[in-house]
């Protein structure tokens, strides 16, 4: 099998892909794993550090976290939905600092 260019490079949500990419896999991978385990949560407090927290709402890492722990992935997020996404958590009471 011949690599791909997209093997190395994903491109995710902006307008930060380097502060998205990441935080969004590793939300996805945690629920993931919590659902495996059959363990039901009543309440998540995500905390960044280094430049995700220095820099990261205003490259987005704050919305790749909640997209992620939706399940959604880099690759699949439909980005033309992301805002509606973010608006639905906001309105349904969950707290996105």
């Amino acid at each position: 099998m011949n690599p791909s260019l997209l093997d190395l490079f994903t491109i995710g949500i902006g307008p930060s892909s380097s502060h998205t990419v990441g935080p969004m896999r590793a939300a996805k991978r945690f629920v993931d794993a919590l659902a495996a385990t059959g363990t039901a949560v009543a309440r998540l407090r995500c905390s960044t550090y280094g430049s995700l927290a220095a820099t990261g709402k205003g490259h987005g890492t704050d919305k790749a976290l909640v997209l992620g722990f939706l399940g959604e992935t880099p690759e699949g997020v439909d980005a033309d939905q992301v805002e509606a996404r973010i608006a639905a958590v906001r309105r349904s009471g969950i707290a996105v600092a």
